[in-house]
C-alpha cells in the first residue's frame, strides 16, 4: 500500500530533517510536515521518497517562514557530541547551556558561535532560536520534539528548563530504541514539550513513550528474556533481514576500549548502534567453522536501512547512502515519540506502523518546496 506524500500545509517543520527518519513517522500518523536539510545526498533521498523538502541551511529560516506549522521537531547534527565523533561538542557542554540561557534572557549570541571549536555544536541551539522566535511571534509551538546522542541529555534539560519558565510542559530522557521494535540497540536522548492552556480544566502531562518490548542485554555471554515483564521479546537481525543462513555480525568497532576486541552478535540479537559506518561490519554465515577474509560479506544500503526500520523500498539516493542511514533516526521509534507527544493511543500507533510497514515509494517524486513565504 502506498502512502501518498501529503499536501496540505505542514502541521510540522523538521530541523534537520536528514532522509526522512522522522518525516516518514509523521506521514505514518497521516500528519502533514516539511523537512529543511542542507545535504544533497539526503535531499535527493527525500525528494524520491515524496517528502517535502526545503533543501537549504536551517539558520537561515525562522517560524515565520512555515506560519502553518504548530510542531516544531528536530534533531541536530550528533557529529560533534557522539563517541565515535571529534568530541569537541562533549567539551563545550557548559559554554552551550551558557549560551541556551543567554537566548532565553534575549541575547543575540550568533556571533559568538563561530567561536565554538566546531560550528555544528552550535546548531544545537537552533530549535531552542525557533522555539523563542515563536513566542515572540505570538504563535508558540503547540509541541516540540527533539532528539540526539545521549551526550546531549545535559543541554535537553537546560531546555526543559527554560521552556518550562515560557509556558510549557515538558519531560526528557534516554530512550532504548530495542524497546520500541527496532532491531538494533541504540539510545536516543529525547525532549518533549508541550504548550499549556491556561483555560484547561485538567493539567497538562507529558510523557515519554513507555516501551512496547523489553530492553536488550546478556548475561555470561546470552541474551536475558525477562519472560514475566508482560513485554515483547526485542525484534532481532534475523527477523527483520531475509538471510537464509544462521548469520554472525562483527562491529567495525572494539570493545571496552580495544580496538582489537570486536563486538560479535548473531542473527538472533538485535544489531549494534547503525552508524554511518554500518557498511564495515561483516556479516558472516555462522556455519562457516574457521571463516577466513573471502567468506565475510557486508549489510547492502536496503539492509541497513531495514535496521533502522525503514520501508524495504525506501528509494536510497545520492552519494554516502550508508551516512545517511546513519543518521537518522529510526522511523518506527519516531512513531512513538511523536504519538506521545501529541497524546495519541495505542490504537493510532498500531495503524500507523502498519502504515509505515506497508509504504511504497511514489510513482512520481514528492514537492520539493515548502509553503515558505
Amino acid at each position: 500500500m502506498h502512502v501518498p506524500a501529503l499536501t496540505d500545509l505542514p502541521k510540522i517543520v523538521d530541523l534537520f530533517a536528514g532522509p526522512g527518519g522522522l518525516d516518514m513517522a509523521a506521514h505514518a500518523l497521516m500528519i502533514p510536515a516539511v523537512g529543511i536539510e542542507w545535504d544533497d545526498d539526503a535531499c535527493k533521498t527525500r525528494h524520491r521518497a515524496g517528502l517535502s523538502t526545503e533543501h537549504d541551511d536551517v539558520r537561515k529560516f525562522g517560524p515565520g517562514s512555515f506560519p502553518s506549522a504548530d510542531i516544531l521537531a528536530g534533531g541536530p547534527p550528533c557529529q560533534t557530541f557522539t563517541v565515535a565523533g571529534s568530541g569537541a561538542g562533549r567539551r563545550a557542554l557548559d559554554q552551550v547551556i551558557g549560551f541556551a540561557r543567554r537566548m532565553a534572557a534575549g541575547e543575540d549570541i550568533r556571533a559568538e558561535l563561530s567561536e565554538l571549536d566546531d560550528e555544528r555544536t552550535g546548531l544545537v541551539l537552533e530549535p531552542l532560536r525557533w522555539a523563542i522566535e515563536a513566542i515572540a511571534l505570538g504563535r508558540p509551538y503547540q509541541t516540540i520534539v527533539l532528539e540526539q546522542v545521549p551526550a546531549v541529555l545535559p543541554v535537553w534539560a537546560e531546555y526543559r528548563r527554560i521552556l518550562e519558565d515560557k509556558g510549557y510542559v515538558a519531560n526528557h530522557g534516554v530512550l532504548h530504541t530495542e524497546e520500541f521494535g527496532v532491531p538494533q540497540t541504540r539510545r536516543r536522548a529525547i525532549l518533549i514539550a508541550r504548550l499549556r492552556d491556561p483555560k484547561a480544566s485538567a493539567p497538562v502531562v507529558v510523557e515519554l513513550p513507555k516501551p512496547t518490548h523489553q530492553r536488550f542485554h546478556k548475561h555470561n555471554g546470552a541474551p536475558q528474556i525477562a519472560f514475566d515483564s508482560g513485554l515483547a521479546t526485542w525484534v532481532t537481525m534475523g527477523d527483520v533481514l531475509n538471510r537464509r543462513a544462521p548469520f554472525e555480525v562483527v562491529s567495525n568497532y572494539g570493545t571496552g576500549g580495544d580496538p582489537k576486541n570486536r563486538g560479535r552478535r548473531t542473527h538472533a540479537e538485535p544489531a549494534f548502534t547503525v552508524t554511518g559506518k554500518i557498511s564495515r561490519n561483516r556479516v558472516i554465515d555462522s556455519r562457516i567453522a574457521n571463516p577466513s577474509a573471502n567468506d565475510y560479506t557486508r549489510f547492502d544500503n536496503s539492509e541497513a536501512g531495514l535496521l533502522q526500520t525503514f520501508p524495504a523500498g525506501y528509494p536510497w539516493a545520492g552519494n554516502a547512502v550508508a551516512q545517511q542511514i546513519g543518521n537518522a533516526i529510526p522511523p518506527r521509534l519516531g512513531v512513538h515519540v511523536l504519538a506521545a507527544a501529541l497524546g495519541l493511543g495505542t490504537e493510532d500507533i498500531a495503524a500507523a506502523l502498519k502504515r509505515l510497514e506497508n509504504w511504497e515509494a511514489p510513482a512520481q517524486p514528492g514537492p520539493v518546496e515548502s509553503d515558505v513565504r
